[in-house]
């Protein structure tokens, strides 16, 4: 139970009170890998309420919906991995040596890279969950409620077998620290929650993000030479935004 409430108070900002965790050795922090997907789960059960309630309940429009929904998942994250979104690529995209990437990314202020993906990043995100509120409305909890835990689930993927970037930093604590076990039962809880609640198209989205996991795993490793904790958030936000984007192209061809 312990690595669950560790695991949500490190990466979301849903309380937690300390004294449930503070015996709990942090260098351990890993092995709450498992429970990633469950946490996603949960935000996404939080914000897809929110989302949901406000279009067929209160009337709200798809895409002032859909924002609520983003804006929602920002929220209770504290903006954690978007910030890890920025980072990466204010310094993938600055066309200099691995080292001097890893530098850049370290800079707090952000760059015309960082802004530009977020930009296009949550205005995809915007996009995407307003086609799927407008096209299957009955069916839009459920894949919003999804959608982070797959992302959180393939997350995993960039801490298995990786090489830290960093001499220190937080991804230490997950990175190349995982094991077989840890990484293949996180996939499998991700694959089975997926598959309980939409059926086989959700396990087609599954797939396509973790070939699209794979791409990025392999890019980030040619580019910096591993992956650090910047590079797991922007994971996240990408595989989120592309197993939304697969979801809407199965339920569309499948309708």
């Amino acid at each position: 139970m312990k690595p669950f409430l560790v695991t949500l108070q490190f990466i979301t900002r849903i309380p937690v009170p300390q004294r449930w965790t503070s015996d709990y050795d942090f260098e351990q922090t890993y092995r709450g890998v498992v429970t990633f997907p469950i946490v996603g789960a949960i935000l996404g059960i939080i914000a897809a309420a929110i989302s949901v309630t406000l279009y067929m309940g209160l009337g709200w429009n798809s895409p002032l919906s859909a924002a609520t929904y983003v804006f929602s998942l920002a929220l209770l994250t504290g903006g954690f991995h978007l910030d890890g979104l920025a980072d990466t690529c204010d310094g993938i995209f600055s066309a200099r040596t691995p080292e001097r990437m890893l530098e850049i990314m370290k800079d707090s202020r952000l760059g015309t890279h960082g802004a530009l993906a977020l930009f296009f990043v949550l205005t995809l995100k915007i996009l995407t969950v307003t086609q799927i509120l407008d096209t299957e409305p009955e069916e839009a909890l459920l894949i919003l409620v999804i959608a982070p835990c797959i992302s959180r689930a393939w997350m995993s993927l960039l801490m298995y077998k990786q090489n830290y970037a960093r001499e220190s930093g937080l991804g230490h604590i997950y990175i190349n620290r995982i094991s077989s076990h840890q990484f293949y039962f996180t996939l499998a809880i991700g694959a089975a929650i997926a598959s309980w609640m939409l059926g086989w198209q959700s396990l087609i989205a599954f797939c396509v993000t973790g070939g699209f996991a794979l791409i990025y795993r392999r890019y980030i490793n040619n580019t910096i030479g591993g992956q650090t904790g910047d590079t797991l958030g922007a994971g996240n936000e990408l595989f989120e935004l592309c197993f939304l984007m697969a979801m809407t192209s199965v339920w569309t061809l499948s309708i």
